[in-house]
């Protein structure tokens, strides 16, 4: 795709889209489906999806620009950290910030907004 000025929406609703995409950028905010479940569950399944997101948009966890997570709880930085550390790849950190945060959703353990280039 050339870097014109044409949008792409990846699984759009009339509130939000999975992801956008534009001018070789990817944009996504993800949030855990399974909402009983535990930190570590929830942070393995948002970042899985945040894969296939960008995937579907042309990117990849490799091509991570920015990423700011939203903790519930700042207890659960060390078991996050230890999820994101395996999960990223060697040499590919992106600029990041992890912040504690009142949720949409109180069952939510983590929200991930993520800008990526294509």
């Amino acid at each position: 795709m050339s870097l014109d000025q044409s949008i792409e929406r990846f699984g759009t609703t009339p509130r939000y889209s999975d992801a956008v995409a534009h001018a070789g950028t990817v944009y996504l905010v993800e949030v855990p489906q399974t909402l009983d479940a535990d930190i570590g569950t929830q942070t393995h399944e948002v970042l899985a999806s945040v894969e296939r997101l960008l995937l579907q948009a042309g990117s990849d966890k490799n091509r991570l620009l920015m990423v700011t997570l939203y903790l519930r709880d700042m207890a659960d930085y060390a078991a996050v950290n230890a999820i994101w550390d395996a999960w990223l790849p060697p040499g590919t950190a992106p600029a990041r910030a992890c912040l504690e945060a009142k949720l949409a959703n109180p069952d939510f353990g983590l929200e991930v907004v993520v800008t990526a280039a294509r």
